[in-house]
C-alpha cells in the first residue's frame, strides 16, 4: 500500500505504508538515536508529532512490553527508511508493524529520510500529514497547513495520569536485572524470576530513604524506575494538582517530569511550581525544566528543529565537563531571561541554548535533558544523587 508524507511548505514524499491504515496530522520532526525506537514511540513527550528516525533500519528487534515508557505509544505517525522484515530478539513479543497496527498509528517506509532530515534542519520542524488514504498531494499539503500545530496547545492534559498513585509499592517494576553470566545490570524487570540455570535475574533494590512527589506532565517509566533505584519512594500526581495538595503529602522533595508541547500553554503548572519554590527541594527535567523557568519569570521559545536523540553534547559551566545526553524537546528556556536569583549551569554545545540552571540560594535545580536516558547514554545518572544530596542538606 502506498503512503504519502506531505509538509506544509509543499514538500511531498511517497513511500510504502506499514502499521495502521489512515491519516495522521502532526509536527514532523526527526530523532537521531540508533536504538530505542519503542521507547521513542511510547514517550508521552512525542504527543502530536510525526517522528522520523535517521537510523536507516528500524524494527529489527521487535517490540516487548517491558521496555515501553508508558502504557501506549503517543506519536501521531512514524517515518523510517527501511522497516526490518525480521524481528529477532529473545524478549520480542511482536513486530513493529503489528504494534503500530494495534494502536492505529500509520507509518511510512522507503523514503529518503536523510533528505527529509536535511530539509527539516534547513527549514525547521513543520506541520505535516501522513496518510495511506487516496489523496491528492495538493489536498494533503492543504490539510497539513490547516492543522493547529504545537504552539500554544496544551498536550499535557492528554497524557497526564487521571489521579494520584504510588509508583511500584511492592518493588516489582523497578528492579534492575542482568543477563545470566554477565555483571551488567540493566532495564526494568525481566520476564522470569530466574534463568534456566537457576541464576537470579533480579538485583536487589536499595532501601527507601526519601519520599517525594512527582508531577506527571508526561512522565516516562524509566524516570520512575531510576528514582526508586536511587532510594526515592514516589507518589505521582496529575499535572493540574495544586501546590496545596502536594504539600499535604509533606514530601522530602518534588520532581517535575518531562512532557509534550508548548510550556507557555501551561499556566496552571507554572503557578503551582511557583508556589512550591522555597517550600521543598525541587528537581525538574525537560518540560519540568521549562515550567520551572516560567515559574521564576523566564521566557521560553520554540527551537528551529528541536533536540531529539541520544547524542546531544552538554557542557557543565562550573567544571567544564561535557556529557553526552538523551533529549527530546522542541522548546527551550531563554537564558537571557533568567532572573538574578537563577544561575545558568549548562549549555548545549551544538547551538549554545540553555541546558540547566539552579537557584542561587534555594534548593532548586533543573536540566533540559533526560538523565534517566532509556536507552542510554548514562552520563547524567548522577543527577538523581544530586537531588538526594540536596534533600540531605536540609
Amino acid at each position: 500500500m502506498t503512503a504519502l508524507l506531505a509538509l506544509e511548505d509543499g514538500t511531498v514524499f511517497e513511500g510504502q505504508a506499514f502499521g495502521a491504515s489512515g491519516t495522521a496530522l502532526g509536527e514532523v520532526c526527526f530523532n537521531t538515536s540508533m536504538t530505542g525506537y519503542q521507547e521513542i514511540l511510547t514517550d508521552p513527550s512525542y504527543k502530536g508529532q510525526i517522528v522520523t528516525m535517521t537510523y536507516p533500519l528500524i524494527g529489527n528487534y521487535g517490540i516487548n512490553t517491558l521496555d515501553v515508557e508508558s502504557s501506549q505509544p503517543h506519536v501521531s505517525g512514524f517515518v523510517v527508511r527501511e522497516l526490518s522484515r525480521i524481528a529477532s530478539n529473545w524478549r520480542s513479543e511482536m513486530s513493529l508493524d503489528d504494534y503500530l497496527k494495534k494502536y492505529r498509528i500509520p507509518g511510512i517506509q522507503g523514503i529518503d529520510t536523510r533528505a527529509l532530515t536535511k530539509h527539516l534542519r534547513s527549514r525547521g520542524a513543520m506541520k505535516g500529514i501522513l496518510t495511506t488514504e487516496p489523496m491528492k498531494p495538493s489536498d494533503a499539503i492543504e490539510r497539513a497547513r490547516q492543522w493547529s500545530g504545537l504552539v500554544g496547545v496544551d498536550y499535557v492534559k492528554e497524557v497526564t495520569c487521571g489521579k494520584s498513585y504510588d509508583w511500584d509499592p511492592d518493588d516489582s517494576l523497578s528492579c534492575r536485572w542482568r543477563i545470566p553470566g554477565t555483571t551488567n545490570a540493566v532495564g526494568g524487570a525481566p520476564h522470569r524470576e530466574e534463568s534456566n540455570e537457576g541464576e537470579a535475574y533480579h538485583c536487589n533494590l536499595p532501601p527507601v530513604r526519601y519520599r517525594i512527589v512527582a508531577y506527571d506532565f508526561g512522565i516516562k517509566h524509566n524516570i520512575l524506575r531510576r528514582l526508586r533505584q536511587n532510594q526515592f519512594q514516589v507518589k505521582v500526581v496529575p499535572a493540574t494538582t495544586p501546590a496545596r495538595e502536594v504539600l499535604k503529602f509533606d514530601p522530602d522533595g518534588i520532581f517535575l517530569s518531562n512532557g509534550p508541547g508548548d510550556p507557555a500553554a501551561l499556566d496552571y503548572a507554572a503557578k503551582s511550581v511557583k508556589e512550591l519554590i522555597g517550600k521543598k527541594p525541587i528537581f525538574g527535567i525537560c518540560l519540568g525544566h521549562q515550567i520551572l523557568g516560567l515559574a521564576l519569570g523566564c521566557k521560553t521559545f520554540k527551537l528551529k528543529f528541536g533536540h531529539r536523540g541520544g547524542n546531544q553534547p552538554v557542557k557543565d559551566l562550573a567544571t567544564g565537563k561535557i556529557s553526552i545526553t538523551s533529549q527530546n524537546h522542541g522548546f527551550a528556556v531563554d537564558a537571557a531571561s533568567l532572573p538574578k536569583e537563577a544561575e545558568q549551569t549548562q549549555i548545549n554545545l551544538n547551538d549554545q541554548t540553555n541546558e540547566g540552571f539552579r537557584h542561587r540560594e534555594l534548593p532548586v535545580f533543573c536540566v533540559q535533558y533526560h538523565p534517566e536516558a532509556s536507552p542510554g547514554p548514562h552520563d547524567a545518572n548522577h543527577l538523581f544523587q544530586e537531588f538526594a544530596g540536596m534533600i540531605e542538606k536540609l
